[in-house]
């Protein structure tokens, strides 16, 4: 269970995953570990070079959606801005919310990668 008390300390609603997992930390954790190859395979880059809006809005409603359900609350909460965001026309603010976000995001992947 050190891998849950860890990501508490880095703002992630632990209680509440494993709820959603029906109390089963094995399960719980699996589940965190699928999202470290969910992240390698669809992050969002904070340059926004391409402007596919569309694409890169897709992936930030699948990594929200993953993390909201997960709980990890810091990047659900910056996710569903940065789409809001982008949805609204503006590319610069969802810009600057997925750059803030970035340190916490690495913070709690490179956590759950220790327990790996």
């Amino acid at each position: 269970m050190a891998l849950l008390e860890d990501l508490k300390v880095l703002g992630v609603d632990t209680e509440e995953g494993l709820e959603r997992m029906g109390g089963n930390s094995a399960l719980y954790e699996r589940m965190l570990f699928k999202f470290l190859d969910m992240m390698q395979q669809s992050s969002v880059q904070p340059d926004f070079d391409s402007n596919d809006y569309e694409e890169i809005i897709e992936k930030a409603h699948a990594i929200k959606g993953v993390s909201g359900n997960l709980s990890l609350t810091p990047i659900y909460k910056a996710y569903s801005e940065v789409v809001s965001l982008l949805r609204a026309g503006e590319p610069d603010k969802a810009k600057a919310e997925l750059i803030n976000v970035l340190p916490v995001q690495m913070e709690i992947i490179k956590c759950i990668e220790k327990y790996q």
